[in-house]
């Protein structure tokens, strides 16, 4: 049993009991629209729901609401999946803004969420590369938007057992045509165990969680010099590190070749910690012109690892630090909206991204690429029930020289009736590392080398989705296929390709030398089905369930499913909340579940499902909000005590119960 301490905030709208069954949205068409009015079958996780699962993280909040995402967390890290795609082919947008590295969704600060909007299948026609499998957008809530002269500040803290502490503070304020709004957010764990022996059944101490700590904070400012104009500026820092036990030792195997057997070898199993570090920044403006509105905004994302040695390995000694990675990312958008009458709104606009690679640990010293791309869309709506948008992209990038994106969707909606059709081109751009890596791993005698030459991977998506909504009740259903072309894998070189590149001393050397090529294709094809009902008095109750079957194809004709795919997932959730006078109740349950996971790598996870139950007591004095809590995750204490190495269901560390205050003022 786990104890847990937690001080949680609410989020602006936190004091509001309804949940909007119409929220607006944006993410898709980049044009704000009631969510009933979209052609575009996007979700929505609204701060309400946020708050009912006690989520500290962008990862929990999407695993906990959103069925078809499931999570795989191993000794590497996290890496999740949506519809039967990994991560590699969803793109992650901040404020509709790119967000790129490897801590590109682990850095969102959920305290300060507005909302979280999905759109599922490919979007590279709005927002380029990467946009395969779908787009998560999270909006941030920054109260500099707000016209009105006002000061808020905010205070999120949650403590569960492992050390697992989470503390956010934001202040934001306007004052006259200036805006500011700073937040900042402390993240920290200590590891723990799954199991103590390995595969081979030999003991081992190393925590299949890793200790970490981070921190993270982020500074705008806006200034409105005139009715309608927006100029802003923006920029936050974001770092990581782990605390790897470093007394955690295996026993390292040897066997004799004459005799077979194998001895072991006590090792230990860290010589650093992981340390990655983000900063970003921008700037940009936003004019109304009447019922045009024009967009310029500028960003910046740049990422580094390193490994921080607490014991001399190699050319490294204890305190030393070795750069692993460096990455730039620079993109300048340009973008206008025009409202040409009442039924057609024409979005149009050009795009320039511009990336840097540095990697020690590819053998990288600096490659660059660019990105030149135009986009025009159109959303017309053809009479009082029939919307349509057609769009489409034309990319120029220096790797895969020039492509185009279309897309169009059509909706029909008859009174409560909701009917979706879309289809819609998706792209995905090598990235650096997998054109020019090249690295040797000598414990498995392999070598692998760059490929400049690959492509461009490229989807074609179709989804039928018929939605109900009518008092309070929402349910809808959703078809969809997405059929991936040119996927990136692993292929090894033939006799004469070596010949050919020049790598016959390599191949003395090693057993096998492999580059990566356009060697896969790929199927999705799916359901998603979900479900909502506000019920009178207080309760709602809803769930959702995705299938997703997902098959590889492999140039020599082998089918596999696609790596990390989980054919059916889904969620179920409860909340009851009531208010007396300034006090208000809300008790919420929420269960996911989901089938075996694959693992091109380790064959299939079993299938796990957790349980958790929240409750929340908000009390409204002037001024403030005070929100005290009690909940429990993983009720029924679901573990994964097998071998360390596993394809982990979950690395859980099982029943945890946690207690919760939120505070807010404003005035």
């Amino acid at each position: 049993m786990c104890l847990a301490w937690s001080l949680a905030t609410p989020l602006a709208a936190q004091e509001r009991a309804a949940i909007s069954l119409d929220p607006v949205v944006v993410t898709g068409t980049g044009t704000h629209r009631r969510q009933s009015q979209s052609a575009l079958p996007v979700r929505v996780i609204t701060p309400e729901q946020l708050r009912s699962v006690a989520a500290t993280s962008l990862e929990e909040a999407l695993v906990k609401l959103l069925p078809g995402l499931t999570s795989t967390t191993s000794g590497m890290g996290t890496t999740l999946s949506l519809d039967g795609m990994n991560e590699d082919y969803v793109l992650f947008l901040e404020n509709g803004r790119r967000l790129t590295g490897d801590d590109r969704y682990t850095r969102i600060n959920v305290a300060n969420v507005k909302r979280i909007e999905i759109l599922t299948g490919a979007a590279s026609v709005m927002y380029g590369s990467d946009a395969i499998g779908g787009v998560i957008n999270v909006i941030t809530d920054d109260g500099s938007r707000e016209a009105q002269n006002h000061v808020a500040a905010s205070s999120h803290s949650h403590y569960t057992s492992k050390g697992r502490f989470t503390q956010s503070l934001d202040v934001d304020a306007t004052a006259g045509m200036f805006s500011s709004f700073t937040s900042y957010q402390r993240k920290e764990s200590d590891g723990w165990q799954m199991t103590p022996f390995d595969e081979d059944g030999q003991p081992t101490s190393r925590p299949m969680s890793a200790g970490f700590s981070s921190d993270n904070i982020s500074q705008r400012f806006a200034l409105r010099p005139a009715r309608g104009l927006e100029i802003y500026v923006r920029g936050g820092v974001y770092d990581y590190a782990t605390d790897r036990p470093q007394t955690a030792t295996y026993m390292k195997g040897s066997t004799n070749k004459k005799t077979g057997e194998t001895t072991y070898k006590e090792t230990n199993a860290y010589n650093y910690n992981l340390h990655h570090q983000t900063y970003d920044y921008g700037l940009g403006a936003q004019w109304r012109l009447g019922k045009h509105t024009l967009f310029l905004d500028f960003a910046a994302d740049n990422y580094e690892s390193a490994y921080d040695y607490f014991r001399a390995s190699g050319d490294y000694e204890r305190g030393d630090s070795e750069t692993r990675k460096r990455t730039h990312h620079y993109q300048t958008t340009l973008r206008g909206i025009f409202q040409l009458g009442r039924a057609n709104r024409l979005s149009a606009g050009v795009e320039h991204i511009v990336e840097h690679l540095k990697s020690e640990s590819d053998n990288i010293a600096f490659e660059q690429s660019y990105t030149l791309a135009a986009f025009v869309q159109d959303e017309l709506r053809i009479c009082k029930d029939f919307h349509a948008i057609g769009a489409v992209r034309y990319i120029y990038n220096k790797n895969f020289q020039s492509w185009a994106t279309p897309s169009a969707a059509l909706l029909y909606s008859p009174g409560p009736v909701r009917i979706r059709a879309q289809y819609a081109a998706g792209y995905r751009t090598p990235t650096l590392s997998q054109l020019h890596a090249t690295d040797e791993a000598k414990t498995s005698s392999r070598k692998t080398v760059g490929n400049p030459g690959l492509k461009a991977e490229k989807s074609h998506f179709y989804s039928f989705e018929v939605e109900y909504a009518d008092h309070g009740f929402n349910l809808s259903a959703k078809g969809f296929i997405n059929d991936i072309r040119d996927m990136i894998d692993y292929r090894v070189l033939s006799d004469d390709e070596i010949v050919a590149r020049g790598l016959e001393e390599d191949a003395k050397k090693f057993k096998t030398i492999r580059t990566r090529d356009n060697v896969n294709e790929a199927l999705v094809q799916g359901l998603t089905v979900n479900a909502q009902y506000a019920a009178p008095f207080g309760l709602t109750i809803g769930g959702g369930y995705t299938c997703a079957y997902s098959e590889a194809r492999n140039a020599d004709g082998e089918v596999t499913p696609i790596d990390k795919a989980v054919k059916h997932s889904g969620n179920i959730r409860a909340s009851y909340a009531h208010t007396w006078g300034n006090y208000r109740m809300s008790i919420s349950a929420n269960g996911q579940l989901q089938s075996p996971r694959y693992s091109s790598t380790y064959g299939y996870a079993p299938k796990t499902q957790q349980w958790d139950l929240h409750t929340r007591h908000a009390f409204t004095l002037r001024d403030f909000v005070v929100e005290p809590g009690v909940g429990i995750e993983n009720l029924f204490n679901r573990r994964d005590t097998r071998p360390w190495n596993s394809n982990f269901f979950t690395v859980h560390p099982g029943r945890c119960a946690y207690v919760s205050l939120a505070l807010r003022f404003k005035k």
